[in-house]
């Protein structure tokens, strides 16, 4: 299999960046920047949908990947191969083309320019999306994302034949990066990455795309020391093997 690789690694998860966080959250308890109040239902969104299926056929297949760090495979020993993406890739029909458009940091907004128009180039039969963890901590509001969202799920299901995955946040609080941070804090974290995960999970039914629930897998990612990498971020090895069962068997599901 051929994968499209860029090279734009983040190893380690600075110092700096964590310091923001931490700031972030702080101002938001302080001010009710993060607020409580549930999530309104996407304009554009239909409430309820039935199971969507995903389509593998039995023939060498294209698949492509739109992602960030953990499709580069940033926090494992050989970034570039050891990510989720060409572990999911394994399981598909033999002769099968993987397309790993993975740009360590990337946000959703950007990858609207720097990999959707390749991805719609290409003519798949699978692709997954994991654009979400950079927006959310790096402080992306949550219309300006879930409008982003919109426009990235609706070009991909208008232009091309394929079947959909795209996987929501985990539980970010586990992680050691957010080890310092107070309970308060912590719990308005979670209040957050519950209301972004039900914004994607409408967004995700409205156009047929299949739902990975990291946020529902958490006792089997963040929670495990051993899945987490020395920046207290990434995925270890270990934890990319596990990623990758989970985006398995959400396909195969």
């Amino acid at each position: 299999m051929n994968a499209r690789k860029l090279n734009i690694f983040f190893p380690h998860l600075s110092s700096l960046l964590l310091l923001f966080i931490v700031a972030f959250f702080s101002t938001a308890c302080a001010t009710g920047g993060l607020t409580t109040s549930p999530p309104a239902a996407h304009p554009k969104a239909a409430a309820t949908q039935a199971a969507v299926v995903v389509h593998i056929p039995a023939g060498p297949i294209t698949y492509v990947a739109l992602g960030a760090s953990d499709a580069v495979g940033v926090g494992s020993n050989q970034p570039g191969s050891q990510g989720y993406v060409p572990l999911v890739a394994a399981h598909l029909p033999k002769g099968s083309h993987m397309i790993n458009l993975g740009i360590s940091g990337e946000r959703l907004h950007n990858a609207l320019s720097e990999e959707l128009p390749i991805a719609l180039s290409t003519s798949p039969e699978l692709v997954t999306v994991w654009l979400v963890a950079n927006d959310f901590v790096g402080g992306v509001p949550y219309d300006a994302y879930m409008h982003d969202l919109n426009i990235l799920l609706g070009d991909l299901h208008a232009n091309i034949h394929a079947s959909l995955v795209m996987a929501n946040l985990p539980d970010l609080t586990q992680l050691p990066a957010f080890a310092n941070l107070a309970p308060a804090q912590k719990a308005q974290m979670l209040v957050q990455i519950k209301r972004w995960n039900a914004g994607i999970a409408i967004t995700a039914a409205h156009y047929g795309v299949k739902l990975v629930d990291l946020f529902s897998h958490g006792s089997q990612l963040t929670a495990h020391p051993e899945y987490i990498s020395g920046d207290g971020f990434h995925p270890s090895p270990a934890g990319y093997v596990q990623l990758a069962k989970i985006f398995w068997l959400a396909i195969q599901g």
